[in-house]
């Protein structure tokens, strides 16, 4: 595949990531207070399918895990809202599946070299083990957000979110520098912004609720 496209997917996958965080950051600036919109889950979706392929058709490993391992609580989260039972019963089935049977099928056409995946001579290992640790951290913020939305029953964005995106977002730009990978590095310099400014807004909440 052209190189042109495979940057194509990776920055449209970003534009939605930082459509959805553009959206969230104003309804905050809005209501004062930080908004979790529905569209913010729906955009995370598609933007995830999306840089998965990226990260494929790119042999990065950092990239795909990060996206494997958040994909379901994007869906978990509009279930939360009541949004996931709106949609079409087709649509559901095809979003549940489409990663799922892609990974099967790879598999089993040998599509998937993970020794090329694990063994890239571009990306030196000390430079994939801090993707995959920036990566990870990076996700944790999801897997911390879920399970706090599965305490409370509600889905929210709370203040710790905010800051381990912040943390993940400043790791991955140094990846993304080593990488030489302008998808990685303009979104998350985009998303690294809006991270800290929705901690000052979470602080100036707190600030005017006491």
């Amino acid at each position: 595949m052209s190189t042109w496209v495979i940057y194509g997917i990776g920055f449209l996958a970003q534009l939605l990531f930082s459509s959805r965080l553009i959206v969230q950051w104003l309804l905050s600036e809005r209501y004062r207070r930080v908004i979790t919109p529905s569209i913010f889950w729906k955009l995370s979706l598609l933007a995830s399918l999306l840089l998965f392929a990226y990260g494929y058709f790119r042999h990065d490993f950092a990239i795909m895990l990060g996206q494997s391992l958040t994909y379901f609580i994007y869906i978990r989260n509009l279930q939360l809202q009541g949004e996931w039972q709106k949609a079409p019963r087709v649509v559901r089935y095809i979003l549940l599946l489409v990663p799922i049977i892609a990974v099967i099928v790879g598999y089993n056409h040998s599509t998937y070299d993970f020794s090329l995946l694990l063994d890239n001579e571009s990306i030196p290992y000390w430079l994939l083990m801090l993707g995959i640790g920036s990566q990870i951290l990076f996700t944790f913020r999801f897997i911390y957000q879920w399970i706090y939305s599965e305490k409370y029953k509600v889905s929210e964005l709370p203040v710790g979110f905010w800051r381990l995106s912040a943390a993940g977002a400043t790791l991955i730009l140094i990846y993304a520098i080593f990488r030489r990978d302008p998808v990685l590095l303009v979104g998350h310099i985009a998303g690294l912004t809006i991270y800290v400014r929705n901690i000052v807004i979470w602080k100036n909440q707190k600030y005017e609720v006491s």
